[in-house]
């Protein structure tokens, strides 16, 4: 295993080359903490010395939280944790700790619950400030470096919270009071059993008040996540109370998700959210853990109708897991980054005349046209390849069966997966 990580953090150079600055994340195993171990951020990982250190040097705590294939990590790295003047106040004023969620996922738990109780809202990178003890007094995400369309930056937030920690440390030790007795309140032991039928029924209603009748999922609007724990308590409610209400809202969205650009419609798997409503442009990361929570979520879908569209897209995410996500010795990769050669997608679109150099000249027309492909592109002047037709409904207005179809389709598939295992492939954690 330990090869095998070796030879994934040496393709951005973490290790290597020799750089202005070292902080102690260079002796870490994690790749995402490996990323940060160059930044002027004296960082520190999540341990005893660190809070100690904070302790006897009355600082308060800086905490940052993401992992290695996060988009919006990698900004704020370059934004701020690169920049000298943003380093220079994290040094001077407070104790910089970064935390890997993906191997430390009991802390990423406890402190995403602050930032959605602070801010109603939650991702990565999560920013919270903390009492050397740990009690957490201020929450965010992805701050930009200087103060931008109204925005404080995250400039001014460590000149404030600096000075309130000098000048008014009461009102911080009542905040940070008012977030633990809120962390007690929510860790305090919850009664078990059989959820009564009358909740389930009422979840049903709240999520269909949620749920976008046009192109499934929850709200009108992008970006959507899949959400796969919905979809699966759907099926089961309609399971248990025979509502055709839940049925048809988790098989709406669980479609419109495999024909989206959300799935990868040749390799198979699902990238971690669409920017749009659509489900067309995903935002291309790929999480293990997707993967897992989804295959459930189809293998269901498929026992609930029989449908085989849902028993293929199943089968197709363990497929891309054994192929991509598993390692030499056994091991799985937790994630796959965005981009390659430093553009986002870029592993993952086509253009028509890279399919037709591929395929025979049938072969072509046929995956033109059945992945909705374009001369002028939908993502950057290139095509994410996507289903804008139900196949059974795409092989009747043709006039082929469906098992010529998905025949074709995937002698297609092979020939560009292929292809496309030859370009410079995103990082993998």
């Amino acid at each position: 295993m330990e090869n095998s990580h070796k030879a994934e953090t040496t393709k951005k150079g973490v290790p290597n080359a020799p750089h202005e600055h070292t902080n102690e994340l260079i002796h870490e195993k994690s790749l995402y903490l490996l990323q940060h171990a160059h930044n002027p951020v004296n960082w520190r990982a999540w341990n005893d010395r660190a809070f100690e250190r904070a302790r006897a040097q009355d600082k308060p705590v800086f905490l940052s939280i993401g992992y290695s294939s996060c988009h919006w990590c990698h900004v704020m790295e370059h934004d701020s944790f690169e920049n000298p003047e943003v380093a220079a106040l994290l040094n001077e004023h407070f104790v910089p700790v970064k935390v890997d969620r993906e191997e430390r996922p009991d802390i990423d738990k406890v402190y995403m619950d602050v930032t959605q109780a602070m801010t109603g809202g939650g991702g990565w990178p999560n920013s919270i400030f903390m009492t050397p003890d740990k009690r957490p007094f201020f929450a965010g995400t992805f701050f930009p470096s200087d103060d931008r369309y109204g925005i404080k930056g995250f400039k001014t937030i460590l000149a404030e919270i600096a000075n309130a920690w000098s000048t008014r440390r009461a009102d911080i030790e009542d905040s940070a009071n008012r977030v633990v007795q809120f962390l007690n309140r929510e860790a305090a032991p919850q009664p078990g059993g059989d959820i009564p039928q009358q909740y389930a029924a009422h979840a049903v209603t709240l999520i269909g008040k949620l749920f976008d009748p046009r192109h499934g999922g929850i709200g009108m609007t992008g970006p959507k996540f899949p959400q796969s724990h919905q979809w699966t308590f759907l099926l089961r409610a309609w399971k248990r109370s025979g509502s055709q209400a839940a049925l048809d809202m988790a098989l709406k969205t669980l479609d419109a998700m495999a024909r989206g650009g959300l799935h990868d419609q040749i390799g198979g798997g699902f990238h971690r959210y669409s920017v749009d409503e659509k489900w067309l442009v995903p935002h291309f990361e790929k999480m293990l853990y997707d993967q897992a929570l989804l295959a459930r979520s189809y293998i269901e879908a498929f026992q609930a109708t029989g449908d085989p569209s849902h028993e293929r897209t199943a089968r197709g995410i363990f497929d891309y897991v054994l192929r991509d996500m598993t390692g030499a010795h056994g091991e799985f990769f937790s994630a796959e980054d965005a981009d390659s050669e430093g553009e986002e997608g870029k592993f993952y679109v086509w253009s028509i005349p890279e399919v037709r150099a591929l395929l025979s000249s049938d072969d072509a027309d046929l995956a033109v046209d059945y992945y909705g492909m374009t001369p002028e592109g939908n993502f950057e002047g290139a095509n994410i390849l996507h289903v804008p037709v139900a196949p059974a409904v795409y092989a009747a207005s043709r006039g082929m069966e469906q098992d010529e179809l998905q025949k074709r389709l995937a002698r297609i598939n092979a020939a560009l997966l292929q292809a496309r295992a030859a370009r410079p492939r995103p990082l993998r954690d």
